[in-house]
């Protein structure tokens, strides 16, 4: 089991809170993902990519055990040392909870917390505005699909019954 965690900090133009994005595998298979806005204003980048790194964890809390822990993924040098580096957290004394939440299970070896380079952040597809180009190349590394026409279909009603049938788009 791995996850990815990413956020943009202050991403919103409005109220300028940030935007959570994680994606747990298994395997090469996402099985889930997620994308919104967080609660609270971050005060830097950290505190945003941290924040996410904690609600990304409650999505390998799963009710079946692993072989090996399982390991969270973050662009984000601070937030991977920090997970691990006790002496770091009077920095962040404004996010204290998620601090010893995720410190926690990374002593507990429950937890792994690891980096990865801005490029290969898969969460930049939930998290940020992309060129279509970096979209694309992103949602195939994911495993996604644009979907297929011929999947999608339209209400037809008959005299007799009313059903369900895949008809093409229009041209």
């Amino acid at each position: 089991m791995t996850c990815f965690s990413d956020a943009d900090w202050a991403g919103s133009l409005d109220k300028r809170k940030s935007t959570s994005a994680y994606i747990p595998f298994l395997g090469p298979t996402p099985i889930s993902w997620s994308s919104k806005k967080q609660r609270v204003i971050a005060w830097s980048s950290i505190e945003a990519k941290y924040r996410a790194l904690a609600i990304a964890k409650y999505s390998v809390e799963m009710k079946f055990s692993f072989l090996h822990s399982p390991t969270l993924f973050c662009d984000n040098l601070g937030v991977t040392q920090l997970s691990f580096n006790p002496i770091q957290h009077l920095i962040m004394k404004h996010i204290q909870i998620d601090f010893h939440f995720v410190r926690d299970l990374v002593e507990k070896k429950l937890l792994h917390v690891r980096h990865v380079q801005t490029n290969d952040q898969l969460l930049d597809l939930l998290s940020k505005p992309l060129s279509r180009q970096r979209t694309k190349y992103l949602r195939d590394k994911i495993g996604l699909t644009n979907g297929s026409p011929f999947l999608r279909g339209r209400i037809k009603e008959t005299k007799e019954i009313t059903a369900i049938t895949a008809v093409p788009p229009p041209v």
